[in-house]
C-alpha cells in the first residue's frame, strides 16, 4: 500500500470519528421514574432536570439522593454509547479517546 492510500484511508477514519463523535454529542440521553427526569447530551452536559414528585422538595436528602442517581445514570448511558460506537475506532489506542 503506498503513502497516498494510507493517508486516503486515514483522512475517511478521521471523518467517520468526526461524523460519530457529533452524532453523540447531538443525542440527548435521559434517566426518567416517577420521580424525576434528567436529560443530558453526548457532551456530557446536563440539559434538563425535572422534579415530577413536588413532595421531594420538602425532603432534601430524599432529592440528593435521587438527582445522585440520575445523573449518574444519564452519564453512564453516554459512555456507554460512545464506547458502542467509537470502540471500533479505538480500540488499540490505548485510551486515547
Amino acid at each position: 500500500m503506498n503513502m497516498q492510500a494510507i493517508m486516503a484511508q486515514a483522512r475517511k477514519l478521521q471523518g467517520d470519528l468526526e461524523k460519530t463523535t457529533k452524532e453523540i454529542e447531538g443525542t440527548l440521553f435521559n434517566y426518567e421514574n416517577e420521580n424525576i427526569l434528567v436529560e443530558c447530551n453526548g457532551k456530557n452536559e446536563i440539559k434538563k432536570v425535572t422534579i415530577k414528585n413536588k413532595d421531594l422538595l420538602e425532603d432534601s436528602e430524599m432529592l440528593e439522593d435521587i438527582l445522585v442517581v440520575a445523573i449518574n445514570n444519564v452519564l453512564s448511558q453516554v459512555k456507554q454509547e460512545k464506547d458502542k460506537k467509537l470502540g471500533k475506532y479505538t480500540n488499540g489506542l490505548g485510551g486515547l479517546f
